[in-house]
């Protein structure tokens, strides 16, 4: 008879001492019986964004109560013809919706489904070229139902539903999911939309995928949400136990681990979980980057070779059982003593189980960490200054932005700096080399890419990434701008303060205007104008905080921007 793989494994190497009196201190503070009375007092002394942030808890029994409810309206969908949607989001929002359409093909007959999370205006106009409005059901998601991306897009596809099957018909091609009482359900009510789903107000963004956020676009794409929630049951059964809990074990890994330095947490997935990683990286970057503490999650990153690596990684591999494509360099990782945690499923409806085991365990390093894992302080800093550059604006028509340092071959240099080409600059920001980089304290760049999201764009920054992790031998990540600061831009501003920040900002060829309402034509701000304020603006919330950041603006494409950056790497 053949021998039932383990399903979670650990190697620890020289901190498995460390993780277990810090397990010991677990159980002796009685931690897991805390957090599931709901104790506040286990993250912080007053209640505040705690106390009203543990309603994730419940979310497998609470989404369970409402499935037959998610599903009835499914089933009228799908009877009134719609074949696509359209999910209108971000960050929390939107993350668990991309990995059930990135994870699951969507069932024959049930919706195919989409996410815009970005400003970038091309973006925006190529949903409103490849879709039929009178097709799609338009998702309308965001918590506190006044993200002002999210009402952007929903105005911007509310006019094009308008124009194409009139005010009448507009508003059952849209539906809301929020909290109660939000400026969405108001506006939602208004414009008729054809339905509302008002989420349990005690659950974060973040803490958000097995909620109505997550599980009714699952409902839409023909996943069984039934058996999705019945496994994050039984994972939230398991994180009650003494023994054998491991979202609890690996909470307390993460915890630890981060404490020894080793705070930059490596994802490497099967090809059909990639984008959970995505999910992840999210939920652990802006729960943990707080208070000068952080864990740094590295997604969709090139499996180097142990020597590559600096001594600050933790790899997690999360694979599907019957995948063994990275176990080789999994095995090489192992033996240079890198710390390690593997996790198989069965299969891809174990995405329900790891999104509460993550949950679980990040509000458990949180605890082991010191920090508040459910607030996000420096988020809100991005936004107060990006709205402050539109008001400008909108008063003078011009967007108070700074002016460039230097231009050079086709990029638009902004620079703390008295270099006045880029090579001086470069050798200034980064050193001359990596010996140089490493003494100035620096321990990982961020890149922060404000350009539509497509597989050029992805390619690029890829290539460009792989060139920064050779040249100054560091860890590297990528995201999407403004996706980005829903997530790690909130450990970007709160962390160390260790990390280096690039911006790279498209040239717009195509712009897209925002009505000031729905159903209106007056459009004072474009998208192009948004994303635009959003780069300025976090650029600006970065230096308040004391963070390097340099930002390029292409003048001309992409392909010839990349290649003046691959040149500024380069090797004289």
């Amino acid at each position: 008879m053949k021998k039932q793989e383990k399903l979670f494994k650990e190697s620890l190497a020289v901190w498995k001492l460390g993780v277990a009196k810090a397990e010991v201190r677990l159980h002796a503070q009685r931690i897991l019986e805390r957090i599931w009375e709901k104790d506040y007092r286990i993250w912080g002394a007053a209640p505040a964004e705690i106390a009203n942030r543990l309603g994730w808890l419940d979310c497998p029994e609470t989404s369970l109560a409402r499935a037959d409810e998610i599903i009835d309206f499914v089933t009228t969908v799908r009877a009134e013809g719609f074949t696509r949607a359209l999910l209108l989001g971000m960050g929390g929002s939107s993350l668990a919706a991309e990995v059930f359409s990135h994870s699951f093909a969507a069932k024959d007959g049930y919706l195919a489904m989409d996410i815009l999370d970005s400003t970038h205006p091309e973006a925006v106009l190529e949903f409103a070229t490849r879709l039929d409005p009178e097709k799609t059901l338009f998702i309308v998601s965001t918590k506190s139902g006044g993200t002002a991306e999210t009402f952007a897009f929903m105005k911007f596809f509310y006019n094009q539903t308008v124009a194409r099957s009139g005010e009448e018909k507009a508003g059952s091609h849209f539906i809301a999911i929020t909290d109660p009482g939000s400026g969405l359900e108001t506006t939602a009510r208004q414009l008729r939309f054809r339905k509302i789903f008002l989420n349990d107000p005690d659950i974060g963004g973040r803490y958000s995928a097995l909620s109505l956020f997550g599980i009714v676009p699952a409902a839409l794409l023909g996943i069984d949400i039934k058996e999705i929630l019945n496994r994050a049951a039984f994972m939230a059964l398991r994180s009650k136990a003494r023994e054998g809990n491991t979202p609890a074990r690996l909470g307390v890994i993460m915890g630890h681990l981060a404490d020894c330095g080793r705070d930059k947490i490596t994802f490497i997935t099967s090809a059909g979980l990639a984008s959970f990683a995505d999910w992840l990286e999210q939920l652990i970057a802006e729960s943990t980057g707080k208070e000068g503490k952080g864990i740094l999650p590295l997604v969709n990153e090139e499996i180097l070779a142990p020597e590559a690596y600096a001594q600050d990684r933790f790899f997690v591999y999360i694979r599907l059982q019957d995948d063994h494509e990275h176990d080789q360099a999994m095995q090489s990782l192992l033996a240079a003593g890198q710390p390690m945690v593997e996790i198989v499923c069965r299969d891809v409806y174990e995405i329900g189980g790891e999104y509460f085991r993550w949950e679980m365990a990040t509000a458990i390093a949180g605890w082991l960490m010191g920090i508040q894992p459910f607030n996000q302080p420096n988020v809100e800093a991005a936004k107060t200054r990006a709205r402050e550059m539109l008001a400008e604006y909108s008063r003078t028509g011009t967007l108070p932005q700074p002016s460039a340092k230097f231009t050079a071959a086709g990029l638009k240099v902004y620079a703390d700096s008295e270099a006045g080409d880029l090579k001086s600059w470069r050798d200034e920001f980064f050193g001359k080399d990596a010996h140089d980089f490493a003494a100035k304290g620096i321990q990982y760049i961020a890149i922060q890419a404000y350009m539509k999201p497509d597989e050029a764009s992805g390619r690029a920054l890829q290539n460009f990434r792989a060139q920064l992790r050779k040249k100054y031998k560091t860890a590297v990540s990528v995201g999407y701008g403004p996706r980005f600061l829903h997530s790690t831009g909130q450990l970007h501003k709160g962390d160390a303060g260790k990390g280096l920040f690039i911006q790279l900002l498209a040239r717009i060829d195509r712009d897209a205007p925002i009505p000031d309402h729905a159903g209106a034509d007056k459009a004072t701000v474009s998208f192009g104008t948004l994303i635009t304020a959003q780069a300025f603006g976090d650029r600006q919330a970065l230096q308040e905080n004391r963070r390097r950041v340099v930002t390029f603006q292409f003048a001309r494409d992409l392909k010839t921007g990349f290649a003046a950056l691959s040149g500024l790497l380069g090797e004289e």
